[in-house]
């Protein structure tokens, strides 16, 4: 267990800065994500963390230990790839052990730590497979304990899951946040699926362009998020413009004009004031809206369905809202599935779902 601390760290590739001045502190058993588009910069942060690549600047510590310029195999770190790495020609056992041999450890404490490895990932017993005779989602636990087996400092995990089927991820999702949680690891996890991001995380950092745009945990990040790139990327919105008109008359929210009439909102940053006549962007979540009735809200979408899609568990509806744009509404356990209709219907949503945004 350990802490991370990354000071101004910067890196360019062929001129190109792919890290600008980056800042951020990971806590000591923490669950970290790292998340955002493909190109953002996350995994070569996640790099640079491993020891794999040297900053054109800034400063990276483990605890108080500078390690910077630390080889990496001299920093205590687990490593998980995207394509798991391992070797064809080993067997589980050996793959597990490859970490542990190249440390010139004693060959029963290897046997040892490598059964131990296996049983936390449920692979007792398949030490002697190939490679090849196992599934999937076998080889990524194989991977895991490989990277367990060396008792690592932090564990680093670079898009994991992305190779699994939907199931499996579920599963590997759950087993991974226990394992960590359960061995005390500080982990770091880079990922570009917000679903995992959000059912896993401690806390989270979403990238844009070599920078860090917002770090917080889970509920922060998706209730308040810090820019419209931040809302989108986490998340289904819908994106209404407008200018602010003034203070609510409810402490705390604030009107703003849009192209369909007054709606009713909060900031995202309970430090930010809105000037009247400011332009703006309102982010209002497809789960935020309704067809029944919300009480003491203004907000009303008055429109007409022209799709529905029934997922079971849901149905998604997309509204053409009058004079406005065209909104998502997600509604959980229906009871009745509305088909497109050129028939009225209203849409509301509360004060506290309406999240202005700095345009």
């Amino acid at each position: 267990m350990v802490t991370i601390t990354i000071q101004e760290l910067t890196k360019r590739f062929s001129g190109s800065v792919v890290l600008s001045s980056v800042d951020l502190q990971i806590e000591a058993g923490e669950l970290f994500f790292l998340l955002g588009p493909s190109g953002c910069g996350k995994t070569t942060l996640l790099r640079h963390i491993a020891g794999f690549y040297t900053p054109d600047a800034g400063k990276i510590w483990f605890d108080d230990e500078d390690v910077t310029h630390l080889p990496a195999h001299k920093r205590g770190t687990g490593m998980m790839f995207q394509s798991y790495a391992l070797w064809p020609h080993l067997n589980v056992a050996q793959n597990v052990a490859f970490g542990l041999e190249e440390r010139k450890r004693p060959r029963k404490e290897i046997e040892h730590r490598v059964s131990e490895a296996l049983s936390q990932v449920k692979l007792d017993g398949l030490g002697s497979r190939k490679i090849q005779q196992l599934s999937g989602g076998q080889q990524q636990r194989v991977a895991l304990a490989r990277a367990l087996v060396i008792r690592p400092k932090c564990l680093l995990l670079d898009e994991p899951l992305s190779n699994l089927d939907a199931k499996l991820r579920l599963e590997m999702r759950s087993e991974i946040r226990s394992i960590c949680k359960q061995h005390g690891l500080t982990a770091i996890y880079v990922t570009h699926d917000r679903d995992e991001a959000l059912s896993m995380a401690d806390r989270m950092a979403i990238m844009e362009s070599g920078k860090l745009v917002q770090v917080g945990t889970p509920t922060e990040v998706y209730r308040n998020p810090a820019t419209r790139m931040v809302a989108e990327f986490i998340g289904e919105t819908n994106f209404v413009e407008g200018r602010t008109l003034r203070e609510s008359s409810r402490a705390g929210y604030h009107d703003v004009e849009t192209p369909f009439g007054v709606l009713r909102g909060r900031t995202n940053d309970t430090t930010w004031q809105p000037a009247p006549g400011q332009p703006v962007v309102l982010s209002i979540r497809p789960e935020a809206l309704t067809f029944g009735n919300v009480l003491d809200s203004p907000n009303r979408f008055p429109g007409h369905i022209i799709d529905t899609t029934y997922l079971g568990p849901t149905v998604q509806y997309l509204l053409q809202v009058q004079n406005g744009p065209l909104m998502k509404v997600c509604e959980i356990n229906p009871q009745e599935i509305r088909p497109p209709s050129e028939e009225e219907v209203r849409a509301m949503a509360g004060m506290n779902d309406v999240v202005i945004l700095r345009k």
